[in-house]
């Protein structure tokens, strides 16, 4: 799965630091998501989304090999 966190974070001006302020986590969480490293809970993965006011879909791509068949 992929994702848009770090582009729509920058296009926000905001850091890593205060997102991670912001969802309650660590920064290390911020840096594994951005790196596609860690996958999110629906929570968090839902928090992200209203943070930049976008639908969690907006966020996270999915690969061929994730999706229903």
């Amino acid at each position: 799965m992929k994702n848009l966190i770090k582009e729509k974070r920058k296009a926000n001006q905001i850091t890593q630091e205060h997102l991670s302020i912001q969802l309650q986590v660590s920064r290390q969480t911020i840096i594994s998501l951005e790196k596609g490293k860690y996958k999110p809970s629906l929570v968090l993965a839902h928090k992200l989304a209203q943070v930049f006011g976008c639908a969690i879909e907006d966020l996270f791509i999915f690969e061929d090999d994730e999706n229903i068949k």
